[in-house]
């Protein structure tokens, strides 16, 4: 969800890390060798997202599985989030008191991790291929393979970022459903500002702000959508889509030259009807509904994949994974690891576990099947407006691969989004910016 990332890790404490896995100390440290408490259980130290419903939920599992387990203690405890929840899981692995399982960890964070050697190769551990299966994840997990092959992450929840649209105006506007290319787009947007001239086809601040995460939120949405997915940076290589980048950036370009876009701070500009698009997560709706009620899936706004290029096909788009999942730390013992790929795949066994997941947490299960497996049909029907989030499960791209994923993604708004928003260069030099300072700083 749209939170600031810390800019990671200076490199003494890096080195320090380094130096915590390479002793194995860790989760190991507080319970013996083997991993083995006085009572003779395997301990596992789960670290579970500072969130009230995401730590009940674990701790609801855990109980269960220890009822059924009782060579196995799980204790579950919120990860710390001061200063933040990454500098918190850094200084325990520093520190050798790592737990052995957490969760809330994103894809270029896990890439600082496994860098380090601090995270265990899901994939090399007994039971991992029995969790994709059982739980219909083949797809949703397939770009989260990082660049050397393994799978370090095993996402929980995933977010597909869509774009809402103010349906209510497109319909005074003639349209019976949102565009969905940029040549439709525009055309919408001549309309718009014939008929309204105060009102904009995107009012976001956030376009003219080189904050990485941002970059989420606009940028990769737009450009997974035009390359079809493509990772943009793999490991430590630039493997951006030049056509698409290039694209995306004129597609912004084209809106201000429309005068569709509003780079300024607006007050609630979807729901007050100032701005008739904007980037929406599933999180929007719990708030909706106690501040502003009046607005109805259906009704007043409909959601939609992001708009492609012209010439490709909209039923193919792509878009963003506001995704975390968990890890399993190489600091735990042989025990303590298998023990907890064993809890995780017992999770997983039942779908109505992550049905329960979906229903306290309002996280869409990072799940292929989401939208058609009957164990969610309840949940979907009573909320009709998660159900595009859940059918574009698998059609969501993580966050890259890259340590440096902070650095990374604020040259994107430094070199090129945020100066083609404020009419500065154009869509061509900002990528062939963003390309040069995103390739001096990989190597």
């Amino acid at each position: 969800m749209k939170k600031r990332y810390p800019v990671l890790l200076a490199l003494s404490l890096a080195i320090t890390l380094l130096s915590a896995c390479s002793t194995g100390q860790g989760a190991k440290s507080a319970a013996g060798d083997d991993g083995k408490g006085a009572s003779g259980k395997v301990t596992i130290e789960f670290w579970a997202a500072p969130n009230p419903t995401q730590q009940a939920f674990w701790q609801e599992m855990a109980k269960a599985y220890e009822a059924e387990n009782g060579n196995v203690k799980i204790n579950v405890s919120a990860i710390k989030e001061s200063p933040s929840s990454e500098a918190s899981i850094q200084a325990a692995i520093a520190g050798g008191s790592a737990p052995t399982i957490s969760e809330n960890i994103n894809r270029g964070f896990a890439a600082q991790l496994a860098n380090s050697k601090a995270l265990v190769p899901l994939e090399t551990l007994p039971g991992y291929d029995e969790v994709l299966s059982s739980r219909h994840m083949k797809d949703t997990i397939e770009p989260w393979k990082f660049a050397d092959g393994h799978q370090y992450v095993l996402p929980i929840y995933s977010n597909a970022m869509l774009f809402g649209w103010r349906s209510d105006i497109l319909q005074e506007l003639g349209y019976a459903e949102p565009p969905k290319t940029y040549s439709e787009v525009l055309e919408l947007t001549g309309k718009l500002k014939a008929k309204y001239p105060d009102k904009y086809l995107w009012a976001k601040a956030d376009l003219a702000d080189p904050t990485a995460w941002k970059r989420w939120f606009d940028f990769f949405m737009l450009y997974n959508a035009a390359s079809g997915g493509n990772k943009f940076v793999e490991g430590s290589s630039f493997i951006g889509d030049e056509k698409a980048g290039v694209a995306t950036l004129q597609f912004l370009d084209d809106l201000r030259q429309a005068k569709g876009l509003l780079a300024q701070n607006v007050t609630d500009p979807f729901e007050t009807g100032v701005s008739v698009f904007t980037d929406l997560g599933p999180w929007t709706f719990t708030n909706w509904a106690e501040k502003f009620p009046e607005m109805k899936y259906g009704e007043n706004f409909t959601l939609s994949m992001p708009p492609v290029p012209d010439g490709l096909d909209p039923g193919a788009s792509k878009t963003f994974a506001d995704t975390k999942g968990l890890v399993i730390y190489a600091s735990a013992s042989k025990e303590q690891q298998e023990a907890a790929m064993n809890f995780i795949k017992w999770v997983y066994s039942s779908p109505e576990n992550d049905a329960k997941w979906f229903e306290q947490t309002k996280l869409p299960p990072a799940r292929d099947d989401l939208s058609t497996n009957e164990s969610f049909k309840a949940i979907l029907d009573a909320s009709p407006e998660l159900k595009p989030y859940a059918e574009n499960v698998p059609n969501a791209v993580p966050p890259m691969d890259n340590p440096k994923f902070n650095e990374l993604q604020t040259f994107i708004g430094q070199e090129a989004l945020n100066k083609v928003v404020r009419g500065e260069i154009d869509p061509q030099t900002g990528w062939s910016n963003l390309k040069k300072a995103i390739e001096g700083e990989l190597q």
